[in-house]
């Protein structure tokens, strides 16, 4: 009987320590975007000068 009461205090324990770090990855927007990564696979990447084209377009606009 008394290893049923030290098995429902540890299940417990261990399903509020899955409860807070399901709410910490909630409010550190871990689940924000449900669409991107699926269908990410179907674009083409971008070339590194793309990239960095368009990081120095952004770049001289804030400056601007």
């Amino acid at each position: 009987m008394e290893i049923i009461i030290v098995l429902i205090f540890i299940s417990i324990t261990m399903a509020v320590i899955f409860l807070v770090f399901f709410i910490w990855n909630v409010k550190s927007g871990q689940y924000d975007d449900t669409y991107g990564p699926s269908v990410r696979m179907l674009f083409e990447d971008k070339s590194k000068e793309e990239i960095q084209k368009a990081a120095a377009d952004k770049k001289a606009e804030q400056h601007n």
